[in-house]
């Protein structure tokens, strides 16, 4: 494992995955999910299974899982538009933010430490989210899946926001929820914290070189940012 920072001194800048790490959105998308797929005879069981696989992962690629997953004969880019549709209704009605958020985003703002958010969901939903959950002025910038060539594993995602910050990602601290995102921001060169949100129970944490917490406060006393004990 490398080293992590202990002190803001040594580290740049702060990058952010969204979903399920800053936004409590993950469930809300499942939710969405589950409800629809029940109109196609899925049991819940099944459809909250096939959902966590798709955590961390491109709209264009969940979008090619769901024609693997559902029915044959249904219409996938009508079902995930009536799912998007869903899901952005429900957001509409207040978006919950995950444990410290504002905490730990407040710490380093009043530090002056660039922040960017790095995230598979595309530019306009993420913003606006963003916006509404009360979050995007503490940001510096935002890297959006459609927004690059390669979304996450692939490190892109996270070049190109320590890019946007006019920073080296070798100098910036990472926080991620999910496998794909960790991966991206490890191979970027970031010092990253994992903070598991929704994953299989079998299935470990993949130790490639992260530190993995319970929630971000905890990640934020490591770095320094906050002294509280949690």
């Amino acid at each position: 494992m490398r080293d992590f920072p202990t002190s803001p001194e040594a580290f740049d800048a702060c990058l952010f995955d969204m979903d399920g790490l800053l936004l409590d959105t993950e469930r809300m998308f499942m939710r969405s999910f589950v409800a629809l797929t029940s109109d196609l005879d899925i049991a819940p069981s099944e459809a909250e299974a096939f959902f966590i696989t798709l955590v961390g992962t491109s709209a264009a690629e969940t979008t090619r899982r769901l024609g693997a997953f559902l029915p044959s004969g249904v219409d996938i880019a009508g079902f995930d538009l009536a799912w998007r549709e869903n899901h952005a209704a429900n957001a509409a009605q207040g978006i919950a933010l995950k444990p410290y958020v504002l905490e730990v985003l407040s710490a380093l703002h009043v530090r002056n430490i660039p922040m960017a958010v790095v995230t598979s969901t595309a530019g306009c939903f993420a913003r606006k989210h963003l916006k509404h959950a009360g979050l995007l002025r503490f940001f510096d910038a935002v890297c959006a899946g459609d927004e690059v060539r390669a979304n996450k594993p692939h490190p892109e995602p996270y070049l190109t926001g320590a890019a946007l910050l006019g920073v080296d990602a070798a100098r910036c601290v990472a926080f991620e929820d999910s496998d794909l995102g960790t991966r991206a921001a490890i191979a970027a060169g970031c010092a990253t914290f994992q903070i598991p949100d929704l994953r299989p129970t079998e299935v470990p944490v993949p130790d490639i070189g992260q530190k993995v917490v319970t929630h971000l406060g905890e990640a934020a006393r490591h770095i320094g940012v906050l002294e509280e004990e949690f």
